[in-house]
């Protein structure tokens, strides 16, 4: 795990708490130097997202990361609440990237 999954991880897990969190550095579907931290895909369950809308559980999450933000290029975020989770488990798998 490198240095800004870990800080993902940690900042989500204290803010939301999440019963799943599974930050997936994608960046080796891109065209980045090996070893890059560029891309992340986000799965986040938790019932503080609750009769919560889409738009703003992703509002939250970019708050929550905000100066690592800086140093990500992409980040793809599929929060739910648990209900939601257990319901349709569904994300959609990222696409390569046309320029790899």
């Amino acid at each position: 795990m490198g240095k800004i999954e870990e800080k993902i991880n940690n900042l989500l897990n204290s803010k939301f708490s999440p019963s799943l969190l599974n930050v997936v550095n994608e960046s080796y579907m891109h065209n980045v130097p090996e070893g890059s931290e560029s891309h992340f895909k986000l799965i986040i369950v938790s019932d503080n997202f609750k009769d919560m809308p889409t738009l703003k559980r992703h509002k939250i999450i970019y708050k929550e990361l905000d100066n690592l933000m800086n140093l990500i290029h992409a980040v793809s975020i599929h929060p739910f609440d648990e209900d939601e989770y257990k319901n349709n488990p569904m994300t959609i798998d990222t696409p390569d990237c046309v320029n790899r």
